[in-house]
């Protein structure tokens, strides 16, 4: 078996000098077989107990067909008894799985904040290489998230299922005697309404939970977090961009897998950083070489994820980001 400090299939982390540039020194993750240690263990079986449930959600997201004909429907007999509830009956078990989804965030929220204690902790070019496997959940939490807020961009249903059951619900009340017609409490439902008004609700619940961790980890310096997702950044684009790491990756979707990793680390930094992904004065992430790094792999996600770092990050339209890299995502 290799140890880590050789090169494993998995992939390369590698550290890069604080320019964000050029290698200062080599250390190895393994993206494809990282275990847990003893040391993580804890954390990693509570956290993978979550992520055990992700493929389902999105299984069940990519199958939402929403209730778009009963609703049409329901519009259109609008006094009619019988087709109202019978468009009530169709969009409750739908309701039901948004507030699945919903909830799905809440408790990918609550292990994201372990994983942070666990990898910024301490050193975290240290700590990314101790726990490799805590590493690779973290990245596995960003491609989750990416790849749940893609598909729900691309299936207006779900706003529309949940908007026609909050409008409709106090009538079906009345129709039915004042008794307990709600799927949700009206607490839930408000806030449900929050995570499914936004393009991107998975990446907005994933940011805020980043953010709230830096402002309540206050021992910890800031830089921490900052270094832990500019070095997982870094690593990634390495792994992309260089064929002597890719060519060897068992897998094709690892090449995917690491484009979107790279991606949603640069988007959470330039949320947490105070001057962004994208200044001339940040000098941790190489902007430039990670889009064209991005783009040396066409795939069906390439456009997505650059539209990701367009219309997601905070920074990007600042006074002091360079022409260059505007144009770089135009």
């Amino acid at each position: 078996s290799r140890g880590r400090g050789e090169f494993s299939m998995g992939g390369l982390l590698d550290v890069l000098r604080s320019d964000g540039k050029r290698p200062a020194a080599s250390v190895f993750l393994d993206f494809e077989h990282a275990q847990p240690t003893p040391e993580e263990e804890v954390v990693y079986r509570e956290v993978q107990a979550i992520l055990d449930q992700s493929t389902q959600i999105l299984q069940e997201l990519d199958e939402y067909k929403g209730a778009g004909d009963h609703i049409r429907k329901a519009i259109s007999n609008a006094s009619d008894d019988a087709v109202q509830q019978e468009t009530w009956r169709a969009v409750c078990p739908l309701v039901a799985t948004l507030q699945r989804f919903f909830k799905f965030s809440l408790a990918l929220d609550q292990v994201l904040q372990k994983i942070l204690q666990a990898l910024c902790s301490e050193d975290p070019r240290e700590t990314l290489h101790n726990k490799q496997a805590l590493a690779k959940q973290f990245a596995d939490i960003l491609q989750f998230t990416l790849k749940f807020d893609e598909m729900k961009m691309n299936n207006p249903a779900i706003q529309n299922d949940f908007s026609y059951y909050r409008r409709t619900l106090n009538r079906m009340k009345m129709a039915n005697a004042g008794g307990d017609v709600a799927v949700i409490s009206d607490e839930e439902a408000n806030r449900m309404s929050l995570f499914y008004a936004y393009p991107t609700p998975m990446l907005k619940s994933v940011s805020e939970a980043v953010s709230n961790f830096v402002k309540e980890s206050r021992a910890m310096p800031v830089e921490s977090t900052t270094d832990a997702l500019s070095i997982m950044a870094n690593v990634c684009r390495e792994m992309i961009e260089n064929p002597e790491y890719s060519s060897r990756f068992e897998s094709p979707d690892t090449i995917v897998f690491c484009q979107r990793v790279m991606v949603g680390s640069i988007i959470l930094y330039d949320l947490v950083h105070s001057v962004g992904a994208f200044s001339k004065k940040n000098q941790s992430i190489d902007i430039r070489a990670a889009i064209r790094a991005l783009r040396s792999h066409e795939n069906e996600h390439v456009e997505k994820l650059l539209n990701a770092l367009r219309y997601t990050t905070k920074h990007l339209n600042d006074e002091d980001t360079p022409k260059s890299v505007r144009q770089l995502l135009q």
